[in-house]
Parts: structure tokens; sequence; C-alpha cells
């Protein structure tokens, strides 16, 4: 058997049909000020992560608690800040064109939804540091409050139905008898 150096291996069709619909980023970030003055301590997720889990957060579209878009499936505070990976429910007319506007890079953002149970007062910039925060959601959003709250990965299934539909038309059309082009 040769073997073809250079040759792209492609995923497999049961992984990237795994894959779809899996969005990763970043819903907050540490040691930043947002648009309305707030600052988030490292740990301030803690508490939420450990009491509700991914599982009990929710994933909205733009804040509406009558759209939910999916599930989150993993979060956790690293250095950088609250680091979130979920999937859209592709099943879903919203989740659906969720996808669509995060691969076509007409939105972005990511924003979280919380009550804050402990916070300090700031003077400056910042007007408050928040030590506690009680986590209901994390949106997909147009406008994130805090700028770099960003999805970073949006994986579809890049899927072309019609050329497999073709291609197994062709294989199973009996000698003689045209199939589909």
């Amino acid at each position: 058997m040769t073997r073809v150096p250079n040759v792209k291996r492609t995923r497999s069709l049961a992984a990237q049909e795994a894959d779809a619909g899996v969005i990763r980023g970043y819903a907050s970030l540490f040691d930043r000020v947002d648009k309305s003055g707030d600052r988030i301590q490292r740990g301030a997720f803690a508490r939420s992560l450990a009491e509700r889990t991914a599982a009990g957060i929710r994933m909205l579209w733009q804040h509406d608690p009558g759209e939910p878009i999916g599930l989150w499936t993993m979060l956790r505070e690293d250095e950088r800040g609250l680091y979130a990976e979920g999937r859209l429910e592709l099943g879903s007319r919203r989740g659906r064109e969720a996808m669509a506007l995060l691969r076509s890079g007409a939105i972005d953002g990511l924003s979280i939804g919380f009550r804050a149970r402990r916070a300090e007062p700031l003077r400056g910039v910042a007007r408050r540091l928040l030590t506690d925060i009680d986590l209901w959601e994390i949106s997909v959003v147009t406008f994130p409050m805090q700028e770099a709250a960003r999805v970073t990965e949006a994986r579809s299934f890049a899927g072309d139905w019609a050329g497999r539909l073709r291609a197994a038309a062709r294989r199973i059309a009996p000698p003689g008898l045209a199939a589909p082009a």
C-alpha cells in the first residue's frame, strides 16, 4: 500500500454530525470594565457553577426567556474569564437562524444574565466590582455588554445532502438506467 503525502483527511460524516451546532467562546472576561461600569473578579461565578452546573444555565437568544436556542454543555472559569461550550438546537427555527448568523459573522456576541449577590462599589470608569454572581443565563447577542465576550467557534454540519443523494442514486441505479446528474 502506497501512502500519498499531504492528503487532507476529512472528518467522518458521523463526527461532523456530532459537532453540528457546537459553539464555544467567552461569556465574560475578568478584570475588564463593561459598558455598564461593572468589572467581574475571578471566582465570581464559582458558586453559581457549583450550584446550577452548565445544565442549569439557560442558552437564550438576545436575553429573551421565550427564545431558548440550545443547551450549555460546559461552563468553567479559567484565568481569562467564563468559558462556555454549548450546542445550538438546530431542530428549532431560532437555533438554525442563530447558527446561520454566527457562521456568516453577522453576530458573534455572548452576554450574561445574572443577579449580583455581592459587589463592592468602585470609583472611576468601573462603578462596581462583582465578586459573587448568581448566573441565570448566557445569551447569543448582537451587542454584548462586555466588548470582548464573543463566540470564538461555531460548527455547522457541512454535509452536502443533495450531492450525497445524487451519488447514492448513481450507486443503486440499475445498469442502463440514468441516475440523476
